[in-house]
């Protein structure tokens, strides 16, 4: 898994995990607001980007090799998620809380949908599309993506294969939370988009529900793509949170 780090060796760690369908990039706009002493951790997830030549096979590999970079940190990382890395987020801290001390969970789905067969049948026969410029900025404005990373997205999409799209797309449909992340003692902030759509929203409060210590927030004037369309107001809520112990 390719893996950008910048910050200085030994300073406060911050893996940042992307959505399905973008890279590590998707994370520029908020590492700009972020303060020179922060340690960010930028994978780029299996299958896509810079690690397109591995395809996405599930979150719990994905999962395990998330933890295997933490392990090589000397201290406890805050880990932030978006949409599909949120979830992945949520199992990381859930399952390995000695790794995280601080989560911030965007827009991940926890309420698994139905008729996940035809959904997955209909992907399969149209996944030729990501791979169209057209539709893929078509796409990007659904995500928010900014004109200076339209580029990116586009060429992220051609490179996204059909065995990924369609194992990454279960996954995230029928993602449960562990039941470990009830358990999660670390400091925990969920957000969504108001103009979300209302299974977003009833995933944020089903995971605030699971974990009650956590804080839920619903972003005004954002739809999926808080961390493009507020890195501002995201990288301030990420410095806010309180430390060990003061949860």
């Amino acid at each position: 898994m390719h893996l950008e780090t910048s910050g200085p060796a030994g300073a406060r760690p911050l893996l940042l995990l992307h959505g399905g369908g973008v890279a590590g990039w998707m994370w520029d706009p908020l590492r700009a607001h972020l303060p020179a002493d922060r340690r960010a951790l930028v994978p780029d997830l299996p299958g896509h980007g810079r690690s397109a030549d591995a395809p996405y096979v599930s979150h719990r590999e994905t999962v395990e090799a998330l933890a295997r970079i933490l392990e090589s940190v000397d201290q406890p990382a805050t880990v932030v998620g978006f949409s599909l890395g949120a979830q992945l987020a949520v199992m990381l801290a859930a399952e390995r809380p000695d790794l995280v001390e601080r989560v911030v969970v965007v827009s991940a789905q926890a309420v698994p949908m139905r008729a996940v067969g035809p959904t997955l049948a209909l992907l399969g026969a149209t996944a030729g599309l990501a791979r169209r410029e057209w539709f893929a900025r078509l796409q990007a404005r659904e995500l928010f993506v900014p004109e200076e990373h339209l580029a990116d997205y586009v060429q992220t999409s051609a490179t996204i294969s059909r065995q990924t799209l369609l194992a990454a797309v279960e996954e995230n449909l029928r993602f449960v939370p562990p039941a470990s992340w009830s358990a999660f003692p670390g400091s925990a902030l969920i957000l969504v988009g108001a103009r979300e759509k209302k299974l977003m929203a009833r995933s944020a409060t089903v995971l605030h529900a699971l974990l009650p210590h956590s804080e839920l927030d619903v972003v005004d004037g954002c739809g999926h793509g808080i961390p493009l369309q507020r890195p501002d107001l995201l990288a301030r809520r990420i410095e806010a949170m309180p430390g060990p112990g003061t949860v």
